[in-house]
Parts: C-alpha cells; sequence; structure tokens
C-alpha cells in the first residue's frame, strides 16, 4: 500500500510516497524515484540517493481532555496526513508512529517535531506538550523487531486507544 504525503515535493524527485509497516514479516517500503528527467545524475540524483526513511515515534501529554475528543483529533491528523501508520491515545497521552523520508536524523526529528504544533488549530488536537522524541533508521527499526524488542509492528493502522 502506497500513501503520497500531500503538499510540495522535495527538491529532486518525483513523487514522494511512504508505505506502512506490515505485520511483523518485513515489508517492501518504496524506494526513491528516478527524477523527472529520467537521466538519474547530477545534484537532484545525488540528494534523492542520500534521502532515506527513518521510522518516528512521537509522545505527547498534558491535561486530560475527553476521549472521543482525542480520538476525533489524532483520526482527523491522519485524515490530513495519511503518513501516520498508528496512533495510541488515552486521556492525557498520545503515540504517533510513522514513517518519515528525509536525508538524515536532524531532518526526521525536525519534521517530527513540528507535527504536532504545526497541526493543533487544523486537527484540533489537545493543547499537550511533546514529551518523547525517537527516531530510528529503517535498518535499526527490524534489527529490533526481529530481536523482540524496540518498538512492535504497526500491525493495527490507525487510531486506537491504550
Amino acid at each position: 500500500m502506497r500513501l503520497g504525503r500531500p503538499g510540495a515535493l522535495p527538491r529532486g524527485t518525483a513523487e514522494r510516497a511512504l508505505a506502512s509497516v506490515g505485520t511483523g514479516d518485513h515489508a517492501e517500503l518504496p524506494r526513491p524515484v528516478e527524477a523527472a528527467t529520467g537521466s538519474g545524475t547530477g545534484p537532484a540524483a545525488e540528494e534523492r540517493e542520500l534521502s532515506k526513511l527513518w521510522h518516528v515515534t512521537l509522545s505527547v501529554s498534558g491535561d486530560e481532555a475527553p476521549l472521543k475528543d482525542v480520538r476525533r483529533s489524532l483520526e482527523q491528523l491522519a485524515h490530513d496526513h495519511p503518513f501516520l501508520l498508528t496512533s495510541r491515545y488515552a486521556n492525557d497521552h498520545a503515540e504517533i508512529r510513522y514513517w518519515e523520508e528525509a536525508r538524515d536524523l536532524h531532518d526526521a526529528a525536525a519534521v517530527a517535531l513540528r507535527l504536532w504544533g504545526e497541526h493543533r488549530a487544523t486537527a484540533k488536537l489537545p493543547p499537550w506538550k511533546i514529551v518523547g522524541l525517537e527516531v530510528i533508521d529503517r535498518e535499526t527499526y527490524h534489527q529490533r523487531v526481529a530481536e523482540g524488542y524496540g518498538p512492535p509492528p504497526a500491525a493495527r493502522v490507525g487510531v486506537h486507544p491504550y
């Protein structure tokens, strides 16, 4: 299943797509596509080659909010941004997991740290603060899953209570 992220595409890519993690098996994740020119050389190709997938877990927490409002807000965020894999929530905290395409860990973390604040008004998210962030590369994610520790595979895509 391929999902496109809305908004402007990064320079040098003809398409930006992310996929969900499978049910514990190694899911087929998208690979960078050829530039619109099809040449595969030059600065655009170099940037595309440097881009990789990062698994992001963002944890937020704050004052209690009605569960139905938290769920509705997270569902709206997932609707607006279909790259989100799964969200788990309670009345005073939530966890959002997704794959981010970025050149390096710093870029992936910067995008993750902006996610909650930038979409607080549009998705009517609770006024919670970010209390945790984990960004790991694809290889580390799969190694952790294979060894039985780390984030469990996101078998149930969507918004779920804890």
